[in-house]
């Protein structure tokens, strides 16, 4: 015998507005207001003042970059082989605020357009040249600036504006890529140029 079609959008208002009883008292039914909306409630909280502050991804950077720093310093420092160079504090970790903040200007362009040649970027591979680093050292450096950026972005959360995180995370990814190929590029020049002067 076929089964009959089940209304279930009629079902959910019958539910709705059934009264429900509790030790033998009845409940006013649940109205449809009263459903559980999420994003809704995130946004009335924000707005009555319930204390989120809701910031732009490049915002959040821009406030935590010194915890940036120390945060890919710490990763940094548990790589025997990135280690293996001794460095100062400021010789290691110079260069980051202004990739990060070439990062932001980036962030803060809001468009589709490709990535600017970084000055920073140029300065920093020609400089970890002269520091005796590998052409390795550098992607490996590059990519734990992503882990770091990623996990400051994750310890706020709560803060991000959410409607543009995805996008802003490609930004980012395609960003920091960018500037680890003009690192590379200027760290190869440097090598060439070092070589014509042996032979």
């Amino acid at each position: 015998m076929p089964s009959t079609p089940v209304n279930v959008t009629s079902q959910c208002q019958r539910l709705s507005a059934t009264p429900v009883t509790v030790n033998n008292r009845p409940e006013r039914a649940v109205r449809e207001d009263e459903l559980i909306k999420p994003v809704k409630s995130a946004v009335s909280f924000k707005e009555s003042g319930g204390g989120i502050f809701i910031e732009s991804v490049a915002d959040i950077l821009e406030r935590e970059v010194h915890t940036l720093i120390r945060e890919w310093l710490t990763r940094v420092e548990k790589e025997p082989e990135l280690m293996r160079i001794p460095l100062n504090y400021e010789e290691r970790t110079g260069h980051l605020p202004r990739l990060i903040y070439d990062v932001n200007v980036r962030l803060r362009r809001n468009d589709d357009s490709k990535a600017a040649v970084s000055e920073a970027a140029a300065d920093h591979g020609e400089m970890r040249h002269k520091q005796g680093y590998p052409v390795e050292m550098l992607i490996e450096e590059s990519r734990l600036l992503q882990v770091s950026i990623f996990t400051t972005l994750h310890n706020n959360v709560k803060n991000v504006e959410f409607n543009t995180l995805l996008p802003n995370v490609v930004t980012i990814a395609d960003e920091v890529d960018a500037q680890l190929r003009e690192q590379m590029k200027h760290f190869k020049a440097a090598d060439n140029a070092e070589k014509a002067k042996g032979k």
